[in-house]
């Protein structure tokens, strides 16, 4: 499935020299998916009320899904925000593209399923985007970042994290899946793998100096931009900070900064 350009980062660098590309701190704008990992509805608009001057994509995941409902995308959409739904389907082929469709419907711009359902799974859920005007990104996800090489381990594989992250991701290329989220460690070589048409969100990003929680293996926003992150998704950091939008800024700042040296 091809990545949609107004979905790639890099796209802005392909623009004709008439139409110049967004300054730095308008990149970092589109890079950034706060995620809300809140336990409501209510608590999700009151996040995004705070945050809506600087940011710009938001991620619902299971938390806030499971709580919420669908009905809680509707009005981020219609406010104009781009959402990731990252629900991480993994299930039987027929099951998956049925929940692919769906979420599709629901007008959100990526989602995820797990790259470890298979290669028919991820074919599936590749084919039942197919026709629909402007279909959502399909993004595999490879290996939690909550995982490191114990918990590797301890589910049966013999491999370290980044092997199993580049098994995977060749895997998913192989059936035409071209986004792919990964942890901070393996976006260097994923980027190698995937060449610059290639879509890579990376979680497990924290600012300098910040608690890891329960993520293994993490990076600052400006290392994982400079190995070559498309998108960076940031949660308890801002979301649990004392002044959210005073957090999402400095992760702005930090983040446009990196994206001005690689100019």
């Amino acid at each position: 499935m091809p990545i949609p350009e107004r979905l790639n980062p890099m796209f802005a660098s392909s623009l004709p020299v008439a139409a110049a590309p967004p300054d730095p701190m308008e990149q970092a704008r589109r890079r950034l998916i706060v995620a809300l990992d809140v336990p409501n509805a209510a608590a999700a608009i009151k996040m995004v009320n705070q945050l809506e001057p600087s940011c710009r994509w938001f991620k619902v995941g299971l938390e806030l899904f499971v709580a919420a409902g669908p009905a809680v995308i509707e009005p981020l959409v219609a406010r104009g925000h781009s959402i990731f739904l990252d629900l991480k389907f993994n299930d039987i082929p027929n099951t998956v593209a049925g929940a692919v469709r769906s979420a599709a419907s629901l007008g959100v711009r990526m989602m995820t399923i797990h790259a470890s359902g298979g290669p028919a799974m991820l074919a599936a859920a590749s084919e039942a985007l197919e026709g629909m005007p402007s279909p959502p990104l399909l993004l595999a996800v490879t290996v939690l970042t909550s995982m490191d090489q114990a918990q590797v381990n301890v589910v049966g594989l013999n491999r370290s994290p980044a092997e199993q992250v580049e098994l995977l991701a060749r895997m998913g290329l192989g059936v035409g899946i071209r986004g792919f989220v990964c942890s901070p460690h393996e976006v260097s070589s994923l980027r190698t793998i995937t060449g610059p048409e290639g879509v890579l969100v990376i979680p497990g990003i924290r600012p300098a100096g910040g608690e890891s929680g329960d993520q293994k293996r993490i990076a600052t926003p400006a290392e994982a931009l400079r190995l070559g992150a498309s998108y960076l998704v940031v949660g308890r950091p801002i979301t649990q900070a004392a002044d959210p939008l005073d957090a999402a800024e400095a992760i702005l700042k930090e983040m446009a900064e990196a994206i001005q040296n690689q100019e």
